[in-house]
């Protein structure tokens, strides 16, 4: 459950820092591509977050933790490396 709680709190960000970037610099391509990398970069300092408190506090090793960190972070990044690529 919190693995997905994460995966779709990221979607939530990166459409919330999506929507920021559009009124604050009136949606321009460039400004929004640059949002969307950005949101990548950020959220992969999140997920290894999540995977050093799972590593250090939760008790996990970091082999049960990787496929987690993986899965937090390259479905939210996914989407915004695609919505850079396509949309944007």
């Amino acid at each position: 459950m919190r693995t997905l709680l994460f995966i779709v709190g990221g979607l939530l960000l990166l459409g919330v820092a999506l929507a920021v970037t559009r009124a604050l610099a009136s949606g321009g391509a460039g400004a929004m591509r640059t949002a969307a990398l950005a949101f990548a970069v950020a959220w992969f300092v999140v997920a290894a977050g999540n995977m050093a408190i799972g590593v250090l506090k939760a008790g996990y090793s970091a082999g049960e933790e990787f496929p987690i960190f993986l899965l937090i972070f390259l479905l939210p990044a996914a989407v915004a490396l695609f919505l850079r690529w396509k949309v944007l």
